[in-house]
């Protein structure tokens, strides 16, 4: 693996050298691209000589074309193939997927400074720069152009991501620095992994023409050709895979049904229709967000980890997605105020310091603020630094469930509770009190405490319901903040002179009552952690509240992927979102995504490792159990 030499998860960016106003890198001593037009460079080498856009056009829809990349750097590549796609192709359901690794990214100011140089990639550009994430090591997927666009951008070395990544390239941009300037790039090892991401059929091309290049090529089934290069460059090559082996299709995606509208199933739903493909969304409630993503109002948070392990990196991951994933809805239904993550007692405050100690982060992800300042960013006095992130805040879930769920692809079936799924014939039936079996070829469980008895798998696997109750603070009964607080409790902005703290954590209570014993709880614990929020004893009334029921695991991580049994074997067609706790706001999205990732075909936005951790089958239920 490679060796890093800042502390996770930062990653080193590119150090450029500008002359003339063009981009240079000055670790390798080369251009990103030509100084004759690098624009037009890149057309004629990447999209000419790998058939595009002609093959964007045999496209069909609902299908999906990939390309990769083994060097991002300014992007332009990238934006090149998304402005020939978005020419070539209607808005029928069609991706064009991009995957490209980058090892020294570049800075968000230093790639706007670069593709300034194209005035009419300018609209692509803003898009681009808008979603470009923060600058910390690993896979980022952006979603562009209302879902037409999805790019991987690995943040690391070349040969970790095609470790990690899985995809099937239908197309290869060979870009980076000269082989004679970044030799690594270029080994065999690189190349046999640049053969196991392609199919029969799979073509690259690539600016060099160095005889090694082709024949580490040639050895891994390409057919390579020598061609004229651009501008004064002699020479370049390209090829395509022929192996003895039949094409492949990915899987089609068929009918899907998935169960439960709150704030899972509605982002899948939602996901899946902007791929084209139709959806029932079905649910037990007469609308969308009305179980436990019913609240007034949800904080949108994670706890990271004082180590960076697989789970910090998914919750990291998961932050950094579904900030964006929600800024449709910015000040309507989303509201990024800020959010304050206060060290209230001593052992916070401990591991708040090794936190900053062994990890780095950047700045607009997160920063460490002593108590002042964390007063005068959230606007009420605190007693306590803590950890601020500047792009966190709250929601209205329910509104954006119901926000989800309006697409004229998505078919909503409440007052519908299904109660089992049976195979048959190849489809599953999904069954219930409401009339005829709804039949469908793939169903997602996205049914938060109620997965348990919907898994056609009975007594194999296991979760965990927890109560919890949420209480409802009028703003006249408090100094009010305006951004959200957590620490044994949250806190959120008021918002309709309400403003909703909690939650409690009831492991074996099933009472979905409301209970004044909960709501004195709530306000004990956060009178505690912020005791100038009240005057006098203003919390020590009635409250009204609400209790929702959440989804969990024995390991306390989401689950997300296709079902298998305990033996190994996989349920084909049942795919579980579920056991998201009280993180589901900020799991949600990336896990909606990388589920459509899989049942569409199309490359996955987890790596290996992070799939591995949200595998279904952890839930089995082993003999000791």
């Amino acid at each position: 693996m490679t060796d890093y030499s800042l502390p996770a998860p930062a990653i080193e960016p590119a150090e450029l050298v500008w002359r003339d106003g063009l981009p240079e890198s000055a670790r390798f001593g080369d251009v990103y691209f030509s100084r004759e037009n690098g624009l037009e460079e890149t057309r004629y080498v990447f999209l000419s000589h790998n058939g595009l856009p002609d093959r964007f056009r045999n496209v069909p829809p609902r299908g999906a074309f990939v390309i990769a990349e083994t060097g991002f750097g300014t992007g332009l590549n990238f934006l090149a193939a998304w402005q020939a796609w978005r020419e070539c192709r209607p808005d029928n359901g069609s991706v064009l997927h991009f995957v490209s690794a980058e090892r020294y990214p570049l800075t968000r100011d230093d790639l706007k400074r670069a593709l300034d140089l194209w005035p009419e990639l300018a609209p692509l550009a803003r898009e681009l720069l808008t979603s470009y994430p923060p600058l910390v090591r690993g896979t980022h997927r952006l979603v562009l152009d209302g879902g037409r666009v999805r790019l991987t951008l690995y943040l690391g070395d070349v040969m970790d991501a095609w470790e990690s990544l899985s995809f099937a390239a239908d197309a290869w941009f060979l870009d980076g620095f000269a082989p004679a300037l970044n030799p690594d790039m270029w080994l065999d090892n690189a190349i046999a992994l640049i053969r196991r991401h392609s199919k029969p059929g799979t073509t690259l091309a690539t600016f060099t023409a160095v005889g090694k290049i082709r024949r580490a090529l040639e050895r891994e089934g390409f057919e390579m050709r020598k061609t004229p290069g651009y501008g004064r460059k002699r020479d370049m090559i390209a090829g395509v895979m022929q192996v003895n082996a039949p094409a492949t299709s990915p899987p089609d995606s068929g009918t899907v049904a998935v169960i439960g509208a709150g704030i899972a199933g509605t982002l899948l739903a939602r996901n899946l229709a902007s791929r084209g493909i139709a959806v029932t969304l079905i649910d037990a409630a007469e609308d969308a967000g009305a179980a436990a993503s019913g609240n007034l109002q949800g904080a949108m948070y994670v706890k990271l980890g004082v180590e960076f392990n697989v789970q910090t990196e998914l919750a990291l991951s998961a932050l950094i997605f579904s900030q964006r994933a929600y800024a449709p809805y910015q000040g309507t239904l989303w509201h990024p105020t800020g959010l304050l993550q206060l060290a209230w007692n001593p052992q916070e405050q401990d591991r708040q310091a090794r936190f900053i100690d062994r990890n780095r982060y950047p700045e607009e992800l997160l920063y460490p603020v002593d108590a002042a300042t964390a007063s005068e960013l959230t606007g009420t006095p605190v007693s306590a630094g803590g950890l601020w992130f500047p792009n966190n805040g709250w929601l209205s879930p329910a509104g954006v469930c119901r926000e989800l769920a309006s697409h004229a692809l998505i078919r909503c079936r409440f007052g519908t509770r299904i109660e089992r799924l049976v195979p048959c014939n190849g489809k599953w039936h999904l069954s219930s009190r409401n009339g005829a079996d709804i039949v469908v070829d793939n169903v997602v469980i996205a049914a938060g405490h109620r997965t348990p008895e919907l898994i056609p798998l009975k007594g194999e696997y296991r979760f965990k319901s927890i109560r919890g109750q949420v209480t409802e603070v009028p703003e006249a009964l408090m100094r009010a903040p305006k951004a959200v607080i957590c620490g044994q409790k949250y806190l959120n902005p008021s918002h309709n002179g309400v403003a909703v703290t909690g939650a409690t954590f009831d492991l074996h209570n099933t009472d979905p009552a409301v209970t004044q014993e909960a709501n004195r709880e709530n306000l004990d614990q956060l009178s505690a952690m912020l005791p100038d929020l009240f005057p006098d004893e203003a919390h020590q009334g009635e409250f009204e509240g609400r209790v929702g029921f959440r989804c969990t695991t024995h390991d306390y991580q989401p689950v997300a992927g296709m079902m298998q049994d305990c033996s190994g074997q996989s349920l084909e067609g049942v795919y579980l979102l579920t056991g998201l706790g009280s993180k589901g706001l900020t799991y949600a999205p990336l896990l909606a995504e990388y589920v459509a990732d899989r049942i569409t075909g199309q490359p996955a936005c987890l790596p290996a490792s992070l799939a591995s951790s949200v595998r279904p089958d952890r839930m089995c239920r082993r003999r000791s159990d």
